[in-house]
C-alpha cells in the first residue's frame, strides 16, 4: 500500500459503515490520521479503535452537533488536510405523498446538514487541503419515489461548483463522488421490509452493465485518489462510478 497520506490528518463524517467505513480505513491504509464521526457512540468508539483512529459522536443534522465536532477537532489539531462528508440517509416517497417530515429529515441530513460540516471546517483546513461531498446518480435521474433525497444530492454539485470558486483563493480543492448501485447497508433505515430491499436490488442489478453492485471500497480509492496530491489539478468535478448505469443504451 502507497503511503500518499502520509502526515494527513482528515476527517470522515459518517465514518461507522458503508463507503465512509471503508474510506476511512484506506486513509489509515494510505498514511493518514482519521477521525471519524457517527451518531452511536458504541459504534464510533469500536471502528475508531479498529482503524487507531478518533471517533466523535456527531449528528450530521444538528448544527450544534457540527459545531462541537469541529471544537473538538480545532482542539486536538491546528489544522486538517481531508474533509469526506460523507454522512447521509435515504428515505422514499412519492412527491404527492411526501410530508414536511420526511423532506425536513432528508434535507437536514444530506443538505444542510453537509452544507454547515463544509462551512464550518473550511477556517480548519489547510492550504493544499481537499473535500470531498458524497452525492449520487439520484442527482442527475429520475428514479421515482427519490425526489427529495435526489433533490438533496443535486444540491451537494451545486455546492461543489460554488466552492471551488470560493475556495481555490485558499488553496483547497474540492470535488464531488456519485456512486451509483453499491453494497452497503444504506437502505436499512428507509423503513423497507426486506422482501421489498431484495426486489429492489434484483431490479436495479439488471441496469447495471457490468452486472454487479459496487464496493465501498472501489468508491474509497476513488476518494483517496481525489484527497491526494495525484489530484492536485483536479476541483469542481463530479466523478460517476457506477459501472455504466448511467449509460442507459437503447440498443445492446
Amino acid at each position: 500500500m502507497s503511503n500518499k497520506l502520509e502526515g494527513k490528518i482528515a476527517v470522515v463524517t459518517g465514518g461507522t459503515s458503508g463507503i465512509g467505513l471503508a474510506t476511512a480505513k484506506e486513509f489509515t491504509a494510505q498514511g493518514a490520521k482519521v477521525i471519524i464521526t457517527g451518531r452511536k457512540k458504541d459504534e464510533v468508539e469500536k471502528i475508531a479503535n479498529e482503524i487507531d483512529g478518533i471517533g466523535i459522536v456527531c449528528d450530521q443534522s444538528k448544527l450544534s452537533d457540527i459545531e462541537n465536532l469541529v471544537t473538538q477537532v480545532k482542539s486536538q489539531f491546528s489544522s486538517i488536510d481531508i474533509l469526506f462528508v460523507n454522512a447521509g440517509i435515504v428515505l422514499f416517497s412519492s412527491i404527492e405523498e411526501a410530508t414536511e417530515d420526511h423532506f425536513d429529515r432528508i434535507m437536514d441530513t444530506n443538505f444542510k446538514g453537509s452544507f454547515f460540516t463544509l462551512s464550518k471546517f473550511i477556517p480548519l483546513i489547510a492550504e493544499g487541503g481537499a473535500i470531498t461531498l458524497l452525492s449520487s446518480i439520484n442527482a442527475t435521474t429520475g428514479q421515482s419515489n427519490s425526489a427529495i433525497y435526489s433533490a438533496s444530492k443535486a444540491a451537494l454539485l451545486a455546492l461543489v461548483k460554488v466552492g471551488s470558486t470560493e475556495l481555490v483563493k485558499k488553496g483547497i480543492r474540492i470535488n464531488a463522488v456519485c456512486p451509483g448501485p453499491i453494497s452497503t447497508n444504506l437502505l436499512a433505515p428507509a423503513g423497507l421490509d426486506n422482501a421489498t430491499v431484495q426486489k429492489f436490488a434484483s431490479e436495479t442489478l439488471n441496469k447495471i452493465p457490468m452486472k454487479r453492485f459496487g464496493k465501498p471500497e472501489e468508491v474509497a480509492k476513488l476518494v483517496a485518489f481525489l484527497s491526494s496530491e495525484d489530484a492536485a489539478f483536479i476541483t469542481g468535478s463530479e466523478y460517476v462510478i457506477d459501472g455504466g448505469t448511467n449509460v442507459n443504451p437503447i440498443i445492446g
